[in-house]
């Protein structure tokens, strides 16, 4: 991830990166994205949702570990992803 240098530190994810979304307080992998629009795919899989540039910031390690053991709860018990 690179981190900007402007006025704010913005989160400048790539796509595939794990961000946490300060406006929904999920983590989100992300999967595209617009000018300052980025496209987030939750954890267990369903609907993906749109978040601001400004409310990202990269996922801790932590939050990054309950992705994948939501992922794999996911993949474990049929769900989607």
């Amino acid at each position: 991830m690179r981190q900007g240098t402007a006025r704010t530190d913005r989160c400048e994810p790539a796509i595939d990166d794990l961000v946490w979304d300060t406006s929904t307080r999920r983590v989100g992998q992300v999967m595209d994205h617009v000018g300052s629009r980025w496209l987030l795919r939750p954890a267990g899989g369903g609907c993906e949702w749109e978040a601001d540039a400004e409310g990202l910031r990269p996922a801790t390690p932590s939050e990054r570990l309950t992705f994948g053991v939501t992922q794999a709860n996911a993949r474990s018990t049929g769900g989607l992803l």
